[in-house]
């Protein structure tokens, strides 16, 4: 046997845990839950959108240079940034785009990489791009939404500024301990009282739609566009937090296997939208007659002896926000799985019937090390308001040019559609990402460090997994041509059965290539096993394994799963009459070694194979007993 190091991933990543058979989930159910999962984010922004973009409009000179003309711009700028980029472009157009279901940036990828075919190289570069940056918004996120809400506690009573840091970790590391318990778990809750947000949200905009009413007249884009044009470099400063209020889209895309497009669409047109509306308008609306209230014009809104619940539900509702990333974060790591981008880390699936509502273990506490690191080292959300947007802007430029070669060969579109389409939404991200670029010194700089540096281990995630490949089978001979040497050899013959994993079943497995180097000796029976994950929650019994004879002593064997079972690969085989009892599963592992000379440059050597070691054991995803499973393999320069 060789020497101990990193196993081969050879298979497919499967469910590790199966659930009986339940009802699918209804329609109400799903569209109740969407509305706190998916809209937690951009349901919290109306606590710091408007008071950042008046804030830079102002120059933070406070009330006292604040305008009429700067409320009516700003409030109008937050309505068109709502209705263009997250109903038009989001909810109308982007969730039309899905793979099989899920959503997220490397769905598009997916898509695209099947339309374009060999031509696709690009299209995968713009993916880790795009998931980078989602990455790093599923950081901030979590860390501006809590900080932005335990503030508010200020205002009751200015003792509670000490605790304010203090306790804003211990809501996120409750939250993220949580997430164990699958989105269904989480969204039985979450929904009612994001629902609940929501409408309360809309009563204090409400209340004080009356203190002006000429705030309506913010409907109309003229405001926006008049504002922008009167002040300069101040109007940009504005305009990069404007963006604040349609943070969360992205998450919206990508929460979209946990429930599905028709429930987000009827959550967002029938209760978040003209919630999140109104209430801007009532703040807009109470700074036109008082503004003084620009301190912090959301909590205002309500009076004082309602101040300490609406803190209270306020904090409820940015962990609920958080959720939103969280989500989008575990949706978008699958993808990336399947693509090839990150290891294969352990998948489990928390729901019987709604394929896309996943768990993964270590993203989830990799981000909530993340998210502890921002809140001590900003301490603020006002701090943190500079390094939002950058990476959702990034993301959403991504998203757009995507959609169009999607838009354009998968859909077949014509090119002039597509671009029509396509280039208004792609012309606004890019005035909003020019914006949020000149933040960039006051916290921008974070986001765009941990895109770059995740960026820098998917590209070598990708990069060393291709080179190993090519080591991997460069000397390999042809399935049938190894099959008959092997028949006419005369290496001893040995009873019992021998069972090789492998992820393609037109090559030989490395396990049975060294097991014939290390061990000269050949099975009486030789079994060539790939594992299959369908895109169906379950399989029948009789079309789980299917067989196929290559001679007299080798088979080829396929065992199949539905996303939602558990993948025991032994219980599979017996349950098709295979005699388990002299069998015996080989698996190949290869112990990396770091080699200037074998391809990857050195740095890269420390990058990749951490990663490997870190991924997820192929013996453990098959439950393949330790008594039964022999490794064998050798060392590899890399």
């Amino acid at each position: 046997m060789a020497a101990a190091g990193i196993r081969s991933h050879e298979g497919v990543t499967a469910s590790p845990a199966g659930h009986p058979h339940v009802a699918p989930t209804s329609f109400w159910a799903l569209t109740l839950g969407s509305i706190g999962v998916v809209y937690g984010d951009i349901g919290t922004s109306p606590l710091y959108a408007l008071k950042e973009s008046l804030a830079a409009a102002t120059g933070h000179a406070g009330s006292s240079a604040l305008t009429r003309e700067m409320v009516l711009g700003v409030a109008s700028l937050i309505l068109w940034a709502l209705i263009i980029i997250v109903t038009l472009k989001y909810v109308v157009l982007v969730l039309r785009a899905d793979n099989n279901g899920e959503g997220g940036t490397l769905s598009l990828v997916t898509l695209a990489q099947r339309a374009l075919g060999a031509a696709a190289g690009a299209t995968i570069v713009l993916g880790m791009v795009g998931a980078s940056l989602f990455y790093g918004d599923a950081i901030i996120t979590p860390a501006i939404s809590v900080l932005s809400a335990v503030e508010g506690l200020k205002l009751v009573t200015p003792a509670f500024d000490p605790y304010v840091v203090p306790l804003s970790l211990a809501i996120l590391i409750t939250l993220f301990a949580a997430q164990r318990f699958g989105t269904a778990g989480v969204a039985s809750l979450f929904g009612p009282l994001t629902a609940f947000w929501f409408l309360v949200m809309a009563l204090g905009g409400l209340m004080h739609i009356l203190d002006d009413p000429g705030i309506i007249a913010a409907i109309s884009p003229t405001y926006g566009l008049g504002f922008l044009a009167g002040h300069g470099t101040a109007g940009l400063h504005a305009l990069g937090a404007v963006f604040l209020s349609v943070t969360g889209a992205e998450a919206l895309y990508a929460d979209l296997g946990h429930f599905g497009r028709a429930p987000i669409r009827t959550a967002w047109l029938g209760l978040v939208f003209p919630a999140l509306a109104i209430n801007y308008l009532g703040q807009g609306a109470m700074l036109l007659a008082a503004p003084e209230g620009l301190e912090n014009p959301f909590f205002l809104l309500y009076p004082a002896w309602a101040l300490l619940p609406m803190v209270i539900l306020a904090t409820a509702a940015t962990v609920i926000a958080s959720q939103a990333v969280i989500t989008g974060a575990f949706s978008i790591s699958q993808q990336a799985m399947h693509l090839g981008v990150i290891p294969r880390f352990r998948v489990l699936r928390t729901s019987e019937t709604e394929k896309g509502q996943i768990y993964i273990p270590l993203i989830n506490w990799l981000l909530l090390f993340a998210v502890i690191l921002l809140v001590v080292l900003f301490e603020s959300s006002s701090a943190l308001a500079a390094a939002y947007g950058i990476a959702v802007t990034g993301d959403m430029v991504i998203t757009s040019c995507l959609l169009f070669i999607v838009a354009w060969k998968f859909w077949r579109w014509s090119p002039t559609v597509a671009g029509l389409v396509i280039a208004p939404f792609l012309a606004i991200e890019l005035v909003f990402l020019s914006a949020n670029v000149l933040k960039i010194p006051q916290g921008g700089w974070f986001p765009l460090l941990t895109g770059t540096g995740l960026f820098i281990l998917m590209r070598t995630w990708r990069k060393g997994t291709h080179l190993l490949a090519e080591i991997t089978y460069r000397d390999r001979p042809p399935l049938a041509e190894f099959i008959r040497t092997a028949e006419q050899s005369t290496v001893p013959r040995v009873p019992g059965t021998a069972i090789f994993l492998t992820g393609n079943a037109q090559d030989v497995p490395a396990a049975l290539l060294h097991n014939l180097k290390h061990n000269k000796v050949l099975h009486e029976k030789n079994i060539i096993l790939t594992v299959v994950t369908e895109e169906v929650p379950r399989l029948r019994d009789e079309s789980r394994v299917t067989t196929e004879k290559l001679s007299d002593r080798f088979s080829r064997v396929t065992v199949r799963f539905g996303f939602m079972e558990h993948p025991n690969v032994p219980k599979a085989l017996k349950a098709a009459d295979f005699d388990l009892e002299n069998a015996s599963f080989f698996l190949s592992r290869r112990a990396l070694q770091a080699s200037p000379d074998a391809g990857l440059p050195l740095w890269e050597d420390y990058i990749f194979i951490p990663l490997a070691r870190s991924a997820s054991d192929v013996s453990d995803q098959f439950c393949i007993p330790e008594d039964r499973a022999v490794e064998v393999g050798a060392r590899v320069a890399i």
